[in-house]
């Protein structure tokens, strides 16, 4: 039914679980170095209010650093903290947040399997990630994810962030095949879905236990042709 498979990496590869429990004490720790007097209660509301109105900004853009939008909301949370954030803990709040996501995003515990299996398949695998190379390539060396993939594409590369078509079709470019011969496996809606039926390719939403994907606007449309809740579940939409 399909000959390629190419998964996002956030939520659907490895799991968020373990970013907030990572990245909270790193927010407060940061609030303290830009002078913040307020509770922790208060300082992650606004943490979550910067999120919406970054996240807002940046959906209609078809390119960004990753690193940028995320320093991004550092800064409107010092702003609406009333705390302006100063360039030194500007710099050393991106670097220990990048630090943070990498140690943070875990691996599925079905991941390796799943993925030996479509492997022995002889279906072709790609990752399409939404994140810059200095996060990308240390998480597949890592996990040793390089074993299963023909290729890896991040946003950086392809200059191109989902939903934006130009990461897709750079991904279909290097793999040789058709649109609609290809699964697309994300846990995102606006970014994973939309963006890849826009190309013509097959989708599959992975749900994770109810939990939200990050970086959403409310702008996604597309239906999803199948639901999943584990990398295992692909095995049945895979023919032999």
């Amino acid at each position: 039914m399909f000959k390629g498979i190419f998964f996002d990496l956030g939520g659907t590869l490895v799991s968020y679980h373990h970013i907030t429990a990572i990245h909270t004490p790193l927010l407060l720790e940061a609030a303290t170095r830009v002078g913040c007097k307020q509770d922790p209660q208060a300082v992650k509301s606004a943490y979550s209010q910067a999120v919406k109105d970054t996240t807002e900004r940046y959906a209609t853009r078809d390119y960004y650093l990753h690193s940028e939008y995320f320093t991004e909301v550092f800064a409107r949370c010092c702003e609406l903290l009333d705390a302006p954030i100063t360039p030194d803990v500007r710099s050393w709040y991106q670097q220990e947040n990048l630090a943070g996501l990498r140690d943070g995003l875990a691996l599925k515990a079905d991941c390796h399997a799943t993925l030996a299996e479509l492997k022995a398949r002889r279906l072709y695998l790609s990752i399409v990630s939404n994140i810059d190379d200095d996060m990308l390539e240390p998480i597949i060396a890592r996990e040793g994810l390089h074993q299963y993939f023909d290729h890896w594409t991040s946003s950086q590369t392809a200059q191109s962030c989902k939903p934006h078509r130009g990461i897709f079709e750079l991904c279909l470019e290097k793999s040789g095949l058709a649109a609609h011969e290809v699964l697309f496996v994300g846990d995102s809606p606006e970014h994973d879905i939309d963006g890849a039926a826009w190309v013509g390719m097959k989708t599959a939403l992975i749900l994770n236990a109810g939990a939200v994907p990050p970086l959403q606007s409310g702008r996604a449309r597309a239906t999803p042709d199948y639901v999943i809740h584990s990398l295992t579940d692909l095995l049945a939409l895979v023919s032999v």
